[in-house]
């Protein structure tokens, strides 16, 4: 291997082995007839509590206007509730109904065993060495400057980062 195939290779593998897991939690997670990204709601409401929708929306990734389409859907099937901020009018709260704790309070443990399962390959030592060094890439990849790449792209700005 050399210095350029090398972060290539790591990026496919990892690409892969995130693949391969992702199989596993989508069908658990649509078997019950959610999406993942309302699974991943329902499960920061049921482990944080009530949480303003922009919390939510960090928490799980998606834009402003993807957050309330989201909560929009969760309501109309009475997972979710929203609730006034008593401090600032504008904002919301997000927090989950009597079904939503329900469902979620029975689906998680059956969730959290498939990903028990899911990595198994790998000795509980080296699960935490592997999630130590994956939050460590992704701390640095976050921190990089986008930069697009191939012929007729930009090019980089003046004190940018390699």
């Amino acid at each position: 291997m050399n210095s350029t195939s090398d972060p290539l290779r790591l990026y496919v593998v990892l690409s892969r082995a995130s693949e391969a897991l992702h199989v596993h939690t989508k069908s658990d997670i649509e078997s019950h007839g959610l999406t993942q990204t309302e699974f991943a709601i329902l499960e920061a409401l049921y482990h944080k509590g009530s949480m303003l929708l922009g919390e939510v929306q960090k928490k799980i990734l998606v834009s402003s206007g993807g957050i309330t389409f989201l909560i929009d859907k969760l309501v109309q099937r009475g997972l979710v509730q929203r609730r006034l901020c008593e401090s600032d009018r504008r904002a919301r709260y997000a927090e989950l109904t009597p079904a939503g704790r329900d469902l979620i309070a029975r689906i998680f443990p059956g969730h959290a065993e498939v990903i028990r399962r899911a990595v198994s390959g790998l000795t509980p030592a080296e699960q935490q060495t592997l999630a130590d060094l994956l939050k460590k890439l992704g701390h640095s990849a976050a921190a990089l400057e986008l930069q697009p790449s191939g012929p007729g792209a930009p090019a980089a700005a003046a004190g940018a980062k390699p």
